[in-house]
């Protein structure tokens, strides 16, 4: 998956691309907070994020705030900071973050907060998908609402525009189904049995 960090440090961001490299992942770095937010921002951007709090032009804070502004749920974003007070981790996720790592990090607990966001990035990349299939789905069927107006003796069906049309066509114009034709066993006894004693 591809990973951006965001980190003003030299030695933090050797450290946190040479571990995200080793799992499998592509890495693009940034230094600074207004860098992030444009590549955020972009179409393609990278789903997941590791943002340092502390960065020149645009802190982390700002970004997640600026990024969920602009309606982007779907980027997984951990907060990355030396802060470790509980009123600095509240702030963090009430700016967007997902997430909140405190530095030094543990490397099996970052790969372990890596997983959980690489997990919610794919399920909602699923939800996504499946919404785009089932409105697809959606806009293809067609559906009969309302009353239909039946003549009582020949069963033909009048349209919107006043005319009468055979059960089948109706159906077929307003709905997908189609039609194979049979006989009842009723009208089977009342028209084939009874002709062919004739």
């Amino acid at each position: 998956m591809r990973i951006l960090i965001a980190d003003d440090s030299k030695i933090s961001q050797e450290i946190l691309s040479a571990n995200l490299k080793k799992w499998g992942h592509e890495v693009v770095l940034v230094e600074n907070g207004q860098d992030a937010l444009e590549i955020l921002s972009s179409n393609d951007a990278p789903k997941l994020a590791v943002l340092d709090w502390m960065m020149p032009r645009l802190d982390g804070l700002t970004v997640c705030e600026r990024i969920r502004g602009m309606g982007k749920d779907s980027i997984y974003i951990i907060l990355l900071t030396a802060r470790d007070k509980e009123d600095d981790i509240i702030a963090g996720l009430t700016a967007g973050a997902d997430d909140y790592i405190t530095k030094p990090f543990n490397q099996g607990e970052l790969r372990a907060r890596l997983n959980v966001g690489i997990r919610v990035v794919r399920l909602q990349e699923n939800l996504n998908r499946r919404i785009r299939e089932l409105e697809k789905t959606l806009s293809e069927v067609k559906e009969l609402k309302g009353l239909l107006p039946i003549c009582s003796y020949c069963k033909r069906i009048r349209n919107d525009q006043n005319y009468w049309q055979q059960v089948e066509s109706f159906l077929g114009e307003h709905t997908d189904a189609s039609f194979s034709h049979s006989i009842c066993p009723d009208c089977y006894e009342k028209h084939v049995k009874s002709n062919m004693k004739t």
